[in-house]
């Protein structure tokens, strides 16, 4: 599961999905009961990622970044993994609150079927599964550490 790095038990929360094109984004309430989406942020030439989740993290008043792990069914760490943690070594080095790694198996699968169920198709769904997976990720951190 995620990796914990000492963080408080209150404050807002921070959740991304990292994709090819978009990192999508959610943010639980300070009491850490409920996390929403947020949007998206366009994926380009770094740092700006980067800057755009600190600015996050400082506007949203944010006390815990969690970063989606994208590891392999059997739980090995892949390159889509590695790339994740990379991120997150990266977003230590400019935001001032834990970033955790989060086991983020099957998210878009679950955040598909979600918005399937939901009755929100073609372009309506592709253009929301990446922040509806943030939710998923950030859901499953916080269930985790209630």
């Amino acid at each position: 599961m995620g990796r914990t790095t000492g963080a408080s038990d209150t404050g807002r929360v921070l959740g991304l999905d990292l994709g090819d094109a978009r990192i999508g984004v959610a943010i639980s309430d300070a009491e850490r009961r409920v996390a929403v989406p947020h949007g998206t942020i366009s994926v380009g030439q770094p740092p700006g990622e980067l800057k755009a989740v600190a600015a996050l993290v400082r506007d949203l008043d944010v006390s815990v970044v969690v970063v989606g792990d994208p590891r392999s069914l059997s739980g090995a760490s892949g390159p889509r993994s590695q790339q994740a943690d990379a991120f997150a070594q990266a977003l230590r080095v400019v935001v001032d609150v834990p970033v955790e790694l989060q086991d983020e198996r099957l998210s878009t699968v679950e955040a598909e079927r979600a918005l399937r169920e939901a009755g929100v198709t073609g372009k309506r769904r592709r253009a929301v599964v990446d922040e509806s997976s943030a939710v998923v990720i950030l859901d499953a951190w916080l269930d985790a550490h209630r």
